[in-house]
């Protein structure tokens, strides 16, 4: 079995005296079932799942939103009391039935002794035909996505794992272990953070299946589409499902995407397909202070997919290429850096909200990959698939927005330095001092830990 870390909120979940039914949001095989029921099983309790997608007439009792027939509809359905000591009601795919998400407003009102999860897929597809208030407060939210790199190292190589939660700011790392953490995360931009991809790989050891798990994936959302998408959209939406990969990194512009259809559809279906999961938007940030959301320009945005590893595979990218490439070779591949470091950067109590920066200029334009906050402190992240690579965009950052601390993430072992850049300006020459933060790729979720350390340092 593959372990998670959400088993740990679900525990915490599972412990609170007034808990609020929990749904589970996240794309298409992530992993929210197979989570619950470990859940259920580790802490000894009666799960009682309904698959709604089977039962869809059970809509119309939802409907009714009267707690004691729908009680009576579920104990028949499974065959006992939901309601026994140390059960747990698992309503799957929810927005197969709609209305069972107004009805869990009514379990935290009239039931609240009843442990209540609800997992569901693509869920504002089904939500765009429906017109009902949502039970705003009486609900919580965890958006669970693919296993991050932390829980691949725990299916395939757990020791590892200690040299990152170990690790301190101004320690060095043993070479060797760097050497076979950066081989694991390489391979991770191929396997991906999709359980039965992982599962395969920790198992069987074989990419080809792999492959064929990916291409499995991927036939699954095609199925999906065309049973939650409208007709005269589904063409368009698995275009712009396969296009995604291929513009990681790019600001979007909706012609590159689609030439034949006009720019206000391919926006509305990438607006579907954000709220089901999909993809993610970073968004430009003006970067002027915290919140950086509250700063964003919403028409300028660049795009992530859900997972790595399926973005490889949608991209055309197979293992073989991956492994042949020279290790500096792959700043030619490096959407898949960007898209690694974007997705482990999500939040998963919050919807999702990237920002990066973008200083567009007749002379020349500089881009900073990600922004993130620190406390008060707006920091900017580059990213780099090799070795090395030039940090002019960074420099910029740094002139433009008075940035004291700001992060690299590349291939070499972690390191943090000051560092003087020769600003141009009026003319002349100015030296603008700033910390430099370097880690290696891997070690991404340790980033909000470290920088932290180097704050309470100060």
């Amino acid at each position: 079995m593959l372990e998670r870390t959400a088993e740990k909120y679900l525990n915490d979940w599972h412990r609170k005296e007034r808990r609020k039914p929990l749904v589970l949001r996240g794309a298409r095989q992530v992993g929210k079932s197979t989570l619950v029921r470990r859940f259920a099983e580790k802490n000894g309790l009666v799960l009682n799942e309904v698959n709604l997608e089977q039962h869809l007439y059970l809509d119309t009792i939802f409907k009714s939103l009267d707690m004691d027939a729908i009680i009576r509809e579920l104990d028949a359905l499974v065959g006992r009391n939901i309601q026994a000591p140390g059960a747990l009601l698992f309503l799957d795919e929810i927005q197969a039935t709609p209305h069972a998400i107004q009805a869990l407003r009514y379990f935290y009102e009239q039931k609240p002794e009843l442990f209540v999860i609800s997992a569901g897929s693509l869920l504002e597809f089904a939500l765009a035909d429906h017109h009902f208030s949502m039970p705003v407060g009486r609900i919580e939210y965890y958006h669970l996505g693919p296993m991050t790199f932390r829980e691949f190292l725990t299916a395939v190589e757990p020791g590892l794992n200690r040299y990152l939660s170990e690790f301190h700011i101004h320690q060095t790392i043993p070479v060797t272990a760097h050497q076979k953490l950066t081989k694991r995360q390489r391979e991770y931009l191929f396997v991906g953070g999709m359980p039965e991809a992982v599962y395969v790989f920790a198992e069987e050891n074989s990419l080809m299946e792999v492959t064929a798990v990916h291409r499995s994936i991927t036939e699954t959302y095609q199925d999906d589409f065309s049973k939650y998408a409208k007709q005269k959209d589904l063409a368009l939406m698995q275009k712009v499902f396969r296009q995604i990969p291929r513009i990681i990194g790019q600001k979007v512009k909706y012609s590159n995407i689609s030439k034949e259809d006009k720019s206000r559809n391919v926006k509305a279906v990438i607006d579907l397909l954000v709220k089901a999961r999909v993809c993610h938007q970073v968004f430009h940030s003006h970067c002027s202070g915290v919140p950086l959301i509250a700063d964003i320009n919403e028409n300028v945005y660049k795009m992530l997919f859900m997972d790595v590893g399926m973005a490889a595979y949608l991209a055309g990218l197979d293992w073989i290429a991956l492994q042949a490439l020279e290790q500096n070779a792959l700043v030619n591949e490096g959407k898949l850096a960007e898209q690694f470091i974007g997705q482990h950067l999500l939040n998963p109590f919050e919807p999702p909200r990237l920002t990066y920066w973008l200083r567009e200029a007749k002379s020349a334009n500089a881009e900073v990959d990600y922004a993130t906050a620190n406390g008060n402190q707006v920091i900017p992240i580059e990213v780099k698939a090799g070795k090395s690579g030039a940090l002019k965009s960074l420099q910029q950052f740094v002139l433009n927005k008075n940035a004291a601390l700001c992060v690299r993430f590349d291939l070499n072992p972690p390191d943090i330095g000051q560092n003087t850049h020769a600003a141009r300006v009026n003319g002349g020459s100015v030296p603008v001092p700033y910390t430099l933060l370097s880690l290696p790729l891997y070690m991404v979720e340790e980033l909000s830990r470290i920088l932290d350390e180097i704050r309470m340092q100060k």
